[in-house]
């Protein structure tokens, strides 16, 4: 059966490379796994190539770094409500240690007060919200005892930053938002409508009122994350360009690769499609969801791990065929209906902090 199956990578492009692995390695505890990475599949499909790459490990999740020269610098005055924010939730096991370390060592604050107690409505959690070097939001989030997915739990112990939990991105239209991740193989698992107080104070933000819907793959971890403002709204989106610093991509072990991208065709969601082709004999598709956001659909071959790449090719020596790509524009799709979804306190706690 064809559709998503795992997550695979968070990937984010940086205007210095350097400055951002150190922050990710010192501030966050992440490991770097290979400094002198491949150019990834996407950007060879797209022949879009960065000036370095980096690989970085949080637990058992993964980072990507791509470096663009004169890359489109993150928007000024962001905001948590702003159709291209998308967000890398982070589990920790300590908030306060976590939350004073990552401030001490550069990250630029987006929540007020510090971290915030989530009411026990919207899963309890304790939440607080900050922004990279380049102007990336991330989260660090804490679970109460007994909620979330039981594999934090198991890695309590193993250190103050355990890994990714999900990433969230903000849509404009929630149904819209669902039908197509639906179409991708994903389903809904929780749903809440968080406000008050403290989701202020953690989005930094007057009167928020959001809803937020889970859905999960066929792995519950990593998961994505809808974010549906209702008030107050975000501005218009104002750049599409995929090496921009805004640009994050979700990167996706996918069975079934043709069947998704038929179906797309067949779908109000045919122009998500950027480009299609195939690199190192896997299927690889880029997509824009309908807020813009780049999802990288990544074909699962037999005999080999869908991660694993080819060394990137030394330089002088021959480089590899440019696959053949298929480009369209996105236009804006009309609304879709959507399907409802039960919600547990449990999978509340999942949802709460975004």
């Amino acid at each position: 059966m064809s559709g998503v199956r795992r997550f695979v990578v968070h990937g984010r492009n940086t205007a210095n490379l350097d400055r951002a692995l150190g922050f990710y390695r010192d501030a966050l505890g992440c490991r770097v796994i290979d400094m002198h990475g491949a150019v990834p599949r996407w950007a060879r499909l797209l022949a879009t190539m960065p000036a370095r790459c980096a690989g970085l490990a949080l637990g058992n999740e993964r980072i990507e770094l791509l470096e663009f020269a004169a890359c489109t610098p993150y928007p000024a005055l962001p905001a948590a409500s702003d159709p291209w924010f998308q967000h890398c939730a982070i589990v920790v096991s300590d908030m306060e240690a976590a939350h004073r370390h990552v401030v001490d060592l550069g990250g630029v604050r987006i929540t007020r007060g510090g971290p915030q107690l989530l009411p026990p409505g919207n899963g309890s959690v304790t939440a607080f919200k900050f922004r990279d070097p380049d102007g990336h939001p991330l989260e660090l989030i804490a679970f109460p005892a007994g909620s979330g997915d039981p594999e934090w739990q198991a890695r309590r112990k193993q250190a103050v930053t355990l890994g990714i939990d999900h990433s969230a991105i903000c849509v404009a239209d929630s149904a819209r938002s669902i039908a197509f991740y639906e179409l991708l193989g994903f389903r809904v698992v929780a749903r809440t409508v968080n406000h008050g107080g403290a989701q202020e104070r953690l989005d930094g933000l007057p009167g928020v009122e959001v809803e937020v819907i889970a859905m999960q793959a066929s792995a519950r971890t990593p998961h994505l994350e809808l974010l549906a403002y209702r008030h107050p709204r975000g501005r218009p989106a104002s750049c599409d360009e995929v090496t921009a610093i805004a640009a994050d991509r979700l990167i996706w072990c996918t069975a079934g690769v043709g069947e998704l991208l038929r179906a797309l065709r067949q779908s109000a969601f045919g122009n998500s499609i950027l480009a299609t082709g195939r690199v190192d004999a896997a299927s690889v598709a880029m997509l824009r969801d309908p807020d813009g956001h780049l999802v990288v659909l990544l074909g699962q071959e037999k005999g080999s791990p869908p991660e694993a790449r080819r060394s990137a090719a030394p330089p002088g020596s021959a480089q590899p065929r440019k696959p053949r790509s298929r480009w369209v524009k996105l236009p804006m799709l009309g609304a879709t209906r959507a399907r409802s979804a039960s919600c547990t306190p449990n999978q509340r706690a999942r949802v709460a902090a975004y």
